[in-house]
């Protein structure tokens, strides 16, 4: 190497660790505003409505990020697929995994909201991470344990019979708890955060359920007491705000998961219009290894408007009768 050469490189080297530091002290010198009683303020409604999927696509394999042509390419195609007159609407992962894919034509494979088109659908904020799964190499759930693949085997022979009466149908579809966390993104997924010196309020759109979670060191409740959404007792750590959840019911399900879940969230204010949300889940019956993902939430202008479920929940009345019809085939063929 020419003395010229090694003199540019070692001016360029000084150059690139300025500027780092000059970004990294730039981003370091945020700080999160306070509350009134001194709490970090992470008051507010905040939206996930990230396109990256919770799981990285098997075709990307280790990579955890993206190049930007790669998603400038991606967002392109996204837009040409998912117009706001496009017949099928986009839920969850399925505008990153479709856009990837460069599919032609998108049929959405969602059995449980019916026949939506893209206009009842959200914009989705897009950046270079591959997977919201952070803790495992390929950026996807590690394996289920063989019980869980058990309960999977026999809930999904259960699905293929009938409906005898309305506890055979889920809580969501019985409008009852669609449950904690949530992870999907792009379709009711707003929350709303209040805050008092002893608790903490989330407000979920998604099924209007609201978390009341104490801050004040109390116990978790008694095992034998056992809820949907579980028993949640919260904690300051410096600036972040860690929950730690447990006593979910035996019919909840997180994921296939439920009365072993342990659930640990930590919610950060990193910016004015982003809180970092980091989540744990750990069951080891139904899976290998605890796992975690991150999601930043965006700030929103919105408001959070009511899920009206019941008032608009008139296929359970279709769903039974059409039961009681098949019943009374069968019987008069015996």
């Amino acid at each position: 190497m020419s003395k010229t050469t090694l003199i540019a490189a070692t001016t360029f080297l000084i150059v690139l660790v300025f500027v780092t530091s000059t970004v990294t002290a730039q981003e370091n010198s945020w700080t999160a505003p306070r509350t009134a009683f001194g709490q970090p303020d992470l008051q507010g409604t905040w939206a996930n409505n990230n396109a990256t999927p919770l799981q990285r696509p098997e075709v990307l394999g280790d990579r955890a990020y993206l190049t930007d042509e790669e998603l400038s390419a991606i967002q392109s195609k996204a837009a040409e697929l998912f117009a706001l007159d496009a017949d099928d609407a986009a839920f969850g992962d399925s505008v990153f995994t479709a856009a990837l894919a460069e599919v032609q034509n998108f049929t959405s494979n969602d059995r449980a909201t019916g026949n939506y088109n893209q206009f009842w659908m959200v914009e989705r904020d897009w950046d270079n991470r591959t997977s919201l799964i952070t803790s495992t190499e390929n950026g996807r759930i590690p394996e289920r344990t063989q019980a869980a693949k058990m309960r999977a085997a026999t809930a999904g022979e259960k699905r293929q019979r009938h409906a005898v009466w309305t506890d055979d149908r889920s809580l969501g579809e019985r409008c009852l708890s669609f449950g904690a966390p949530r992870l999907g993104a792009g379709y009711n997924n707003y929350y709303q955060v209040l805050q008092t010196p002893d608790y903490v309020v989330i407000q979920v759109e998604m099924g209007h359920d609201s978390r009341i979670i104490p801050l004040d060191g109390r116990p978790h409740v008694n095992d034998n007491i056992r809820q949907w959404l579980g028993n949640s007792r919260g904690y300051w750590d410096d600036d972040t705000l860690v929950v730690e959840t447990k006593n979910y019911s035996p019919y909840a399900s997180v994921m296939g998961a439920a009365d072993n879940l342990q659930v640990t969230e930590r919610f950060t204010r990193v910016s004015e219009d982003v809180l970092q949300y980091e989540v744990t889940l750990d069951d080891p019956t139904t899976w290998t290894e605890p796992w975690t993902a991150m999601i930043p939430l965006r700030s929103s202008a919105d408001a959070l408007f009511e899920y009206a479920c019941h008032e608009g929940n008139i296929g359970m009345e279709g769903i039974l009768a059409g039961a009681r019809h098949q019943e009374a085939e069968e019987a008069g063929n015996q």
